[in-house]
């Protein structure tokens, strides 16, 4: 019986995606076959580069056990990284280049929540991913801080448009780049609104796999404008354990509801203190909020980080603990944050038929 590329495709609806939990026909994982003789191509695209090499190994296995059971001698599988979004409809299409915006949100300040979106950013770039990093904290802009001096400052191009600084490889914007450290940023909405146009249709950002976006806490002008200017993929919750947080962090979810944008899941920061001298673990803001919260609302709880002098320390050194110590236990928690959050992204894009970049959303 010849093997037929119609066969291989039947045959591989039946292979589930390590990652994504879905078989990897329908969620297009699948992306051809070529039959020469007794042997067999298959080619397979990677939904995000932030996709464990494990995980590819064992999808890689799932195929050929599958093809081979057809008949082949032979099975080759080329995988490619191929990032999964969805084109912006027409109405929201003023942002150029990035593919998938992700929020990091907060209910309330002081939950570290800038923190997460830094090594977040970090940790997707270190998997090989393209990122940048938009600080739409535009009252409280702590961006700049947090990583130091950039590589490369903000530039203007020759065509008069706001190329990002370079800052350990992200592309970054900030408003801390372009007022006074000292000087208050004193705006009603509507100026919030404008500057968010330009951040975001004036800046050459180029082609990203990830653009993060770190909001102000709370539920206000930005994340309204954001939610009516672009397209979001979802936004990651940050919190800490105790009720005072989660309170907060119910509205938040709650605002961006309102809005059509999905909760991605849930960070538990601040989680607890581990004495480095002793070892004795303490829970100084409660413990399991969050893990806690998610459960209620049905979201993904993406994990605990613990409070850590070094990850203090590396925000306000402008070094981040994924930068500084790429091998230390919380930095490989922001690693493992970032695979969570992208294969999120990547299933909600797949789980979609595909939109033309054309078709605006109709409401």
């Amino acid at each position: 019986m010849s093997i037929t590329e119609p066969k291989i495709k039947d045959a591989l609806q039946s292979v589930i995606d390590p990652m994504l939990d879905a078989d990897i026909v329908t969620y297009r994982i699948y992306a051809g076959a070529e039959v020469l003789g007794s042997e067999v191509l298959v080619k397979l695209e990677i939904p995000t580069p932030a996709y464990p090499q494990t995980a590819r190994r064992e999808l890689e296995k799932r195929v050929v056990e599958k093809v081979k059971a057809l008949g082949a001698s032979k099975v080759t599988v080329v995988a490619k990284v191929v990032t999964a979004y969805q084109p912006a409809p027409s109405d929201k299409a003023i942002l150029k280049g990035p593919k998938n915006v992700i929020a990091v949100a907060a209910g309330k300040g002081g939950v570290g929540k800038s923190t997460v979106a830094v090594n977040l950013a970090l940790a997707l770039s270190h998997h090989g991913a393209k990122v940048g990093l938009l600080d739409a904290d535009v009252f409280g802009p702590s961006i700049p801080t947090m990583l130091g001096a950039p590589q490369v400052p903000p530039q203007a191009s020759a065509d008069s448009r706001i190329v990002p600084a370079i800052h350990h490889g992200l592309q970054v914007i900030s408003v801390g780049f372009f007022v006074d450290k000292q000087e208050a940023v004193v705006w009603r909405g509507p100026m919030v609104h404008r500057l968010l146009q330009q951040f975001l249709g004036d800046v050459d950002w180029g082609e990203l796999d990830y653009l993060i976006c770190d909001l102000p806490p709370g539920t206000g002008d930005v994340q309204l404008s954001l939610s009516q200017l672009i397209p979001i993929a979802g936004a990651v919750m940050v919190t800490t354990p105790q009720e005072i947080s989660i309170i907060d962090v119910v509205k938040g979810i709650a605002m961006f509801e309102k809005v059509e944008i999905p909760i991605l899941g849930i960070v538990e920061n601040m989680s607890y203190y581990v004495c480095p001298s002793c070892g004795h673990h303490d829970e100084i803001f409660s413990h399991g909020g969050g893990k806690r919260l998610a459960q209620e609302i049905g979201a993904q709880f993406f994990g605990e980080i613990p409070i850590d002098t070094r990850i203090r320390f590396g925000g306000d050194a402008g070094v981040p603990v994924v930068v500084a110590a790429p091998d230390s236990e919380n930095a490989k928690r922001f690693l493992d944050l970032a695979v969570a959050v992208a294969t999120k992204v990547a299933r909600n894009v797949l789980s979609k038929p595909k939109r033309s970049p054309r078709l605006a959303v109709i409401k």
